[in-house]
């Protein structure tokens, strides 16, 4: 009995090792912003909770200490009249959080010798769509301008003629218009455009190497079946594809096009804390503040963010920096941001248009996220 007993004790010791980060560490620990120590399950407890009281239908997430992902879940439900659970193979759209990963594509393209970052993007394509007053100015813009949003191009042109708020280069106007002009740019580099043939290009520079496996700027049938509902103000579940009319489905926007989910974001953000992939020049070179914002700028008002590098938001207070970004495509909103001095980040995706609630509710769990 002895014997017996002791071989089902080290049958449960191996098995415990081998599945140790699916079973046996379900209650690991994680450290937030602040030093402090949750459990995996509390944290879990935690999030269910502040979904319940904002009334969000499902979240991924991802938490990374010591620059490597130490938690990942996905938590609620795809469509909240059918209750179909979001699993980790569940696809949100990442909305804004498009630009930083499309930033970090433009300096793999500046490395490559296809763009430099302060060649005036004129030169290699003019912008057929600047009103006559702008032309002359919009040739200064570059791929720097661009990417710390300097440009003086309107977020959206909507399809009209565009007119630069200020000169290139001298002031800070957030523009997914101007991110979609350097999409263009790269995509005529290559010879490719700016639809299916930049999204391969861009999964062999990124998602590749980064193993973003399922990650992509343009619809595929992973997505067909994978994609979770947005939802609208009111609860309405929307399936946001094609089909519906919601999506160009072959196009690259650069500015919110992504699909995508926490744990693979995630290692994005592993790979800009531990400045992997790029040259250690170009990190610091994405890393340091391009913009910084005047006192009566909104972001610094009502967020405290301090300026812009390129591809993410800033926020330095005296103990560190925090390089973040939003997105917000309304009934899709997604999040990440990282602290390298604290080898910490954070990413979130949720189908509603709840993220501000969440992350202030989450900052009262996991420390300052936001």
């Amino acid at each position: 009995m002895i014997f017996k007993n002791m071989a089902i004790y080290l049958t449960l010791t191996i098995v415990c090792v081998l599945t140790s980060f699916v079973v046996c560490g379900q209650n690991e620990n994680i450290t937030t912003t602040e030093g402090k120590i949750i459990r995996e399950d509390k944290l879990t407890s935690e999030i269910k909770k502040i979904m319940g009281v904002e009334n969000i239908p499902a979240i991924s997430i991802a938490v990374i200490n010591n620059n490597q992902v130490v938690y990942h879940q996905a938590l609620g439900v795809s469509n909240i009249k059918t209750r179909k659970p979001v699993d980790d193979q569940s696809i949100f759209e990442a909305a804004s959080l498009s630009k930083p990963v499309f930033a970090y594509f433009v300096m793999k393209m500046a490395e490559k010798r296809k763009i430099d970052l302060d060649k005036p993007l004129f030169e290699y394509l003019p912008h057929p769509g600047i009103a006559p007053e702008s032309q002359e100015d919009a040739k200064l813009i570059t791929a720097r301008m661009v990417l710390a949003h300097q440009t003086g191009f309107p977020n959206h042109s909507d399809g009209g003629l565009i007119k630069l708020a200020f000169k290139p280069g001298t002031d800070f106007m957030y523009s997914g218009e101007a991110y979609q002009y350097l999409a263009a740019v790269v995509g005529a580099q290559n010879g490719i455009g700016w639809k299916t043939d930049l999204n391969a290009l861009f999964q062999r520079e990124v998602t590749a190497p980064l193993n973003m496996t399922h990650s992509t700027f343009v619809w595929d049938d992973y997505l067909t079946t994978h994609k979770v509902y947005g939802h609208t103000k009111e609860g309405k579940p929307i399936a946001r594809n094609p089909g519906t009319g919601y999506w160009k489905g072959n196009t690259f926007f650069a500015y919110s096009s992504l699909h995508s989910e926490a744990g693979e974001y995630a290692k994005f953000i592993v790979t800009m804390l531990k400045k992997e992939r790029l040259q250690k020049k170009t990190f610091s070179e994405m890393l340091k503040e391009q913009t910084h914002f005047k006192d009566d700028n909104p972001l610094k008002k009502e967020i405290g963010q301090t300026g812009w590098g390129l591809g993410f938001a800033q926020k330095v207070t005296k103990d560190y920096t925090m390089h973040m970004h939003t997105g917000n495509n309304q009934d899709f909103q997604a999040y990440a941001m990282f602290i390298p001095e604290k080898k910490y980040g954070l990413v979130v995706f949720t189908n509603s248009d709840k993220m501000i609630p969440f992350l202030t509710d989450l900052s009262k769990v996991l420390g300052p996220q936001f």
